[in-house]
This record gives C-alpha cells, sequence and structure tokens, in this order.
C-alpha cells in the first residue's frame, strides 16, 4: 500500500543508468582536468554573452567565439561560415598535445583545413537556441575527434553529443531549448528556430544537474524555465541518492574532488 505514495521518478531506471554511464565516459574522455578546474556553468545572461552586435553575422560570430572559449575549444581548427558557405566535407585530422582543451591546448598536427560550421539564421531571435546549437555541434565534433563511442555505441551518438554539451557547461540552455511552447501569438512562433534536441527534457536535466553536483554549482535553478525547476530539484535529489548508493570508485572520487 506504502508503494502508491512513493513520487515517481524523475526518468526510467535504465535511462538514469545511461546518463551516468555517459557522464564517467565523458570525464574519461573529454579532458576531467579542465571539467574540474575551468569549466563554468554558462548561464543566459549578459555577464557570459556581453557583446554587442549589428547585425546578423555578428551576433553569430560573436556566439560562437563565447561558445568555443567556454568550451575550451580555442586551438581547436573550427572557423564559422554563414549558411550559404557550408558544403559536405571530410573531417580533417588534427593531434593536439596532451591537453584537449583550453589555454595549455596545442595543435601539434595541423589539418589540411579546417572544420567548418554554420548557424540558423532564424535562432538569431531565439539567442538560448544558438548557444545550445553551437554547444552540441562543438560537442559532436569533439566526439568525432576523439573517436570513442559513448555507451550504446553508435546509434546513441546524437543523445551523447547533447550530454557532452551539458558537461561542457552549457546545461542551462541546453535544458531551456529541448521544446519551445507555441505561446499565445502563432504568429511569433518559429519552428524553424527550435534546436534539434536528442534528449528529452529530463534526461537534459538529469545530465545538467549531474555536471552541477560534481562541479558544487548551485545556483542554475533560477535561469532554467520555471515549469523545469521542479524536474531539477528532482533530479539533484535522485543524484544525491545514486551518489550515496554507489560502489563506482570514479563517481565516488569525483564527489570527493567536487567544487565547494
Amino acid at each position: 500500500m506504502l508503494a502508491l505514495f512513493k513520487p515517481k521518478p524523475l526518468l526510467e531506471a535504465q535511462e538514469q543508468q545511461w546518463l551516468i554511464d555517459t557522464f564517467i565516459w565523458t570525464v574519461e574522455n573529454f579532458d576531467s582536468d579542465f571539467f574540474h578546474n575551468h569549466t563554468q556553468l554558462i548561464l543566459p545572461n549578459h555577464k557570459f554573452f556581453p557583446d554587442s552586435v549589428s547585425s546578423i553575422e555578428e551576433m553569430a560570430s560573436k556566439v560562437f567565439e563565447r561558445v568555443s572559449g567556454y568550451a575550451g575549444m580555442q586551438a581547436w581548427p573550427i572557423q564559422l561560415v554563414g549558411p550559404a558557405q557550408l558544403q559536405p566535407q571530410v573531417f580533417p585530422h588534427f593531434v593536439f598535445n596532451e591537453y584537449l582543451r583550453g589555454e595549455a591546448s596545442q595543435l601539434i598536427v595541423p589539418p589540411p583545413h579546417k572544420v567548418n560550421v554554420s548557424f540558423n539564421p532564424n535562432q538569431i531571435n531565439q539567442p538560448q537556441d544558438l548557444v545550445a546549437s553551437f554547444a552540441g555541434t562543438l560537442a559532436t565534433i569533439m566526439i568525432h575527434h576523439v573517436g570513442v563511442l559513448p555507451p550504446g555505441g553508435k546509434e546513441f551518438l546524437p543523445q551523447a553529443s547533447d550530454a557532452l554539451a551539458c558537461f561542457l557547461g552549457f546545461g542551462v540552455m541546453m535544458s531551456n531549448t529541448v521544446y519551445q511552447f507555441k505561446g499565445g501569438c502563432g504568429s511569433c512562433y518559429n519552428p524553424y528556430a527550435n534546436r534539434q534536441a536528442a534528449l528529452t527534457e529530463s534526461q537534459t536535466l538529469f545530465m545538467h544537474a549531474l555536471a552541477c553536483h560534481f562541479k558544487g554549482h548551485r545556483d542554475s535553478k533560477k535561469y532554467l524555465k520555471p515549469h523545469l525547476r521542479s524536474q531539477f530539484k528532482k533530479a539533484q535529489k535522485e543524484i544525491k541518492a545514486v551518489i550515496n548508493d554507489t560502489a563506482n570508485p570514479l563517481l565516488l572520487a569525483l564527489d570527493d574532488k567536487k567544487a565547494g
């Protein structure tokens, strides 16, 4: 009888385990030192995006520069091009020194050409979608370069890119842009501006909550959309329970090392 009154978990057990396993995969393959020492919780405010712009192209360029910097990918051979300039391309081979991300990262084998990425002009009026889309694109490029498949294999690459973007610090905007409400004004809604999410809202929030837990971040909830805040709080509670019960040495080590 008492089981009737137990709160429903945010995720099914299999979903939760995949996200935890994927978080471990991100730590093991995408520069955990940078995560511990430099990754910030990127918020949709003027502190993180202070630039004044006068055109769509300038806005896209400034936002991409900020996102690349916060991801620690300044040294990566990636360039932003206009949508009309984006053509099919072969991913080039390049090699870094011992640092994958951050100011100490350097190319020791330059590629024959840079990786071109572009932007969706429709997202200029939805800047969180623009930021999240760039973060997901950079995550995809990083996975491609490292060449280690996520838990579940190749078919889970889109979901892993979303998860890695949260690990890079963009979980607030990844969560806020999974789904866009049409609102009261149908003419104001532009479905072409929406980010193509691979994780659900609850899955994205759980991954974001994992990154926040191991970074010691406590101030992201107020930047989430109101309907997401209770789910985020539930994710935080469930993650604490997982950590308290886990025997996984990496999770325990991460918990000991977390900030705060």
